[in-house]
């Protein structure tokens, strides 16, 4: 599907209506949309590609979704948020999101990036949704961005608020104790048998003071988990 410059009036009332979003500079939303493969079929026509608001639109949906999950899960430790964080932010998922949103289809690019499947390409779905987040937010500001890249990701986040439970048994020992207003556990290294290349570590799960579980392992690492799981038995929930 080609573009010319003549239909920019109706392909803005298109976009923004499809979008649900009226640009103050309509100039910041057309470049949002320009491929850098137009660019090099038609030198001098636009003055810049995409890719600059991509980059600012990266960091802000990277910030947009680091402040939701820290908000919406007070209890998840920082390497959960992480995770969940990496899979929300990921080109994957934005290509779903760019896809969704139909954003293929309004992208100016060359005709030979689109006579190879550019419209469709999950890099380029990304990429156009990045850039549209960076363009909104440098017309409207922060807060309108955020909006709308929660809206956006919707489904997304409630998919991975799904997934995200934590199976270890140290995540689920933690969220137990914190969930009733207990101190998180810590895990201190009680006994250490063998020689150097056979070692057994017996570890301790310890809250408000008192030894909630213990375990034994090979590496200090498996012993804690097995405190926990000690620990989640003790109190009546099975791992």
């Amino acid at each position: 599907m080609s573009r010319s410059t003549g239909d920019i009036p109706g392909q803005f009332d298109s976009i923004e209506v499809v979008l649900g979003v009226s640009f103050n500079d309509r100039g910041l939303l057309w470049t949002a949309l320009v491929h850098s493969s137009y660019l090099n079929e038609n030198p001098g026509e636009f003055s810049d590609s995409n890719e600059r608001l991509e980059f600012l639109g990266d960091g802000l949906v990277g910030l947009v979704v680091a402040q939701e999950l820290y908000q919406r899960h007070p209890d998840r430790p920082e390497g959960e948020l992480t995770s969940m964080r990496s899979a929300l932010v990921r080109g994957d998922t934005l290509a779903r999101v760019g896809g969704m949103l139909g954003l293929g289809r309004f992208l100016v690019m060359g005709k030979g990036e689109e006579r190879n499947g550019g419209r469709d390409r999950a890099s380029t779905l990304a990429a156009a949704f990045e850039s549209l987040i960076g363009a909104l937010f440098l017309d409207q500001g922060y807060e309108p961005a955020r909006v709308f890249v929660l809206e956006a990701l919707a489904q997304e986040i409630s998919r991975v608020d799904h997934a995200a439970v934590p199976t270890s048994p140290k995540s689920l020992l933690q969220e137990l104790l914190q969930g009733q207003g207990l101190d998180p556990p810590a895990y201190r290294v009680t006994h250490t048998t063998g020689d150097d290349h056979a070692r057994t570590f017996t570890a301790e799960a310890v809250s408000e003071g008192k030894v909630v579980g213990w375990g034994t392992g090979t590496r200090k690492a498996l012993a804690e988990q097995e405190a926990a799981a000690h620990a989640l038995r003790s109190l009546g929930l099975q791992h």
